[in-house]
């Protein structure tokens, strides 16, 4: 469990998050969750404040927290130009220990990201703790068949592809400030055991043409199917478990690339 966490979401990466990571259907869909099951909320692996902003913005009483203190950073920045003051931590999963207590968590994108099997059953259980009595967990999880490019490296006779090459440089992505960003991934082991996978990513930001940051970072994954989500939780004391197809209210199928998981700690 002393394994240091490896995540990407640092420095330049951090700011593209900042810059393009503000839309897509989870925020909508986590909220409804904060506004019918409870406040406080608790947004977890908050990033940017691509979900935690817009709740905020609407008078919701929620906090956050994040492994990357520039991705903190930045997210600060963002409230306190809307006039917001959020409660934000620096915090990993794992060792989640927060001042207060919450009636809903929510965990969007995070699973799985950066540590091992046994950080991410000890951060249930952080999570657990920090719901109040009858609270609500409400995570969602992709599952690993969803990412064509990864999964096509689980069979024995693909693994000696790894790693993968550097794609080669491509189009700049332009900020509102005229900033430019590119970002180049790869993968670079694959262990379908341990269905732990880890990737690489080469981050630039460009300013009138000239390169004015650079950054290189791995990203340590373990893939998780759905039983063994179901699993994990009701290992880390939660009940009444229910399962949603991607960011809907529908069941899950296997054609849903998000597995949505509620439950609730015991009254």
């Amino acid at each position: 469990m002393h394994e240091e966490p490896k995540t990407w979401h640092h420095g330049v990466v951090a700011r593209y998050w900042a810059e393009f990571n503000t839309d897509g259907p989870e925020i909508a869909y986590f909220r409804q969750f904060i506004e019918r099951d409870g406040q406080p909320a608790l947004d977890v692996a908050c990033g940017t404040g691509r979900l935690l902003l817009p709740y905020l913005l609407a008078g919701l009483d929620v906090d956050g927290c994040d492994i990357s203190a520039d991705m903190i950073a930045l997210c600060r920045e963002r409230a306190e130009r809307e006039g917001l003051s959020p409660n934000l931590h620096v915090q990993p999963m794992h060792e989640l220990d927060l001042p207060r207590t919450y009636r809903t968590i929510i965990v969007c994108g995070a699973l799985g990201l950066g540590g091992n099997r046994e950080q991410d059953l000890e951060a249930l259980r952080r999570l657990y703790a920090h719901l109040e009595p009858g609270g609500l967990l409400v995570m969602d999880n992709e599952v690993p068949y969803a990412d064509r490019r990864q999964w096509r490296y689980w069979p024995m006779e693909e693994h000696g592809a790894l790693p993968e090459p550097w794609p080669p440089p491509g189009e700049r992505r332009r900020a509102a400030d005229g900033t430019e960003f590119e970002l180049r991934s790869r993968i670079i082991e694959l262990d379908p055991l341990t269905q732990h996978s880890t990737w690489e990513m080469h981050a630039q930001m460009w300013r009138d043409g000239e390169l004015v940051a650079e950054d290189e970072h791995t990203l340590r994954m373990t893939l998780y199917f759905t039983n063994e989500v179901v699993l994990m939780l009701e290992r880390a004391g939660f009940v009444d478990i229910a399962l949603h197809g991607g960011h809907t209210d529908a069941p899950p199928t296997s054609e849903d690339e998000f597995v949505v998981f509620v439950a609730a700690r015991a009254v």
